[in-house]
């Protein structure tokens, strides 16, 4: 019998297939779809300290095998997410779940996990250090191991619970970032975001996405992906969550190989909403084929 379960931090989970914030919402939307019991867990809409309505229309581009998206982090802010989104969640979501948190300032990211610490819905932390730092010129806190570092000791410092430190493809040495952060505390790293892209509308010339470019994600940026992924858990000692482009149950098993013990499912989830579900279902046979029995230690 194959055993779907794995370890998340010190968190047994029933199976490591996790939908990617930004494309499950707060889970109870996708509950009125198929029982979300199924998952391992899931990494809810992207918060921020305050409310945000995020970027201007057109936020979706099309692309051949992928999408880009600059939704901007649309959404109602940690203290309606504490009191209206988790409660609505816990109705129909019986799991520990992944609270994915976003800040443009390192005492935003501090101030929302000490906010969202004590919701007994929250298992993890997923820290998105993709965001611009608006004390530093704009660029994003994912660029620099020190900026990155900051934003994990900031965070580390107001809870107990897992850390993981999402990280942006969108550098030239992604090792040293996730080094930096597994040093100032991080319980584990989340890789990778989406890469940055554009698409130009020929009749109209004009880029296609109203903020010009967005996050390009899909299948098309999964060898992109499983390369980082590779490199990063060759280089650190805490799990690695994989993610990028991930569509199938031997996405999944590749991605464990890689050396993630948890992958998360992105634009899948928009295009089959049951895709994660899906790839659950058919875990056990795609193991049976290459002789797996345990999706624990698969790292080559």
């Amino acid at each position: 019998m194959e055993s779907l379960k794995v370890d998340l931090a010190g968190i047994e989970i029933d199976n490591p297939v996790i939908p990617a914030s930004g494309t499950f919402g707060f889970g109870y939307e996708f509950a009125e779809l198929y029982d979300i019991n199924v998952l391992g867990t899931f990494s809810f809409k992207g918060t921020t300290l305050s409310p945000r309505f995020g970027n201007p229309t057109p936020r979706i581009a099309e692309c051949t095998a992928g999408m880009i998206n600059a939704v901007g982090l649309q959404n109602p802010g940690v203290e309606r997410v504490i009191s209206e989104e988790l409660p609505k969640l816990s109705r129909v979501f019986h799991k520990p779940v992944m609270a994915n948190v976003s800040g443009f300032s390192v005492e935003e990211y501090e101030k929302t996990v000490a906010l969202l610490d004590p919701c007994p819905e929250i298992g993890w932390f997923e820290v998105n250090v993709s965001c611009p730092n608006v004390h530093g010129g704009g660029m994003s806190f994912g660029t620099s191991p020190a900026a990155a570092a900051e934003v994990t000791r900031a965070v580390r410092a107001v809870t107990k619970k897992p850390v993981f430190i999402k990280l942006s493809p969108n550098v030239t040495d992604i090792v040293s970032i996730a080094r930096a952060c597994e040093e100032a505390g991080a319980d584990g790293i989340s890789l990778i975001n989406t890469l940055l892209g554009m698409r130009i509308d020929l009749a109209r010339r004009r880029p296609v996405i109203a903020n010009v470019m967005g996050g390009f994600s899909g299948p098309a940026i999964f060898p992109v992906a499983l390369r980082m992924v590779y490199q990063v858990a060759h280089a650190v000692s805490v799990p690695v969550i994989g993610m990028g482009g991930v569509q199938s149950a031997e996405d999944v098993i590749e991605m464990l190989m890689a050396g993630a013990v948890a992958v998360e499912v992105g634009a899948a989830n928009l295009v089959n909403p049951t895709a994660c579900r899906d790839i659950i279902a058919d875990l056990p046979r795609v193991m049976r084929k290459y002789g797996i029995t345990s999706l624990r230690d698969l790292k080559i």
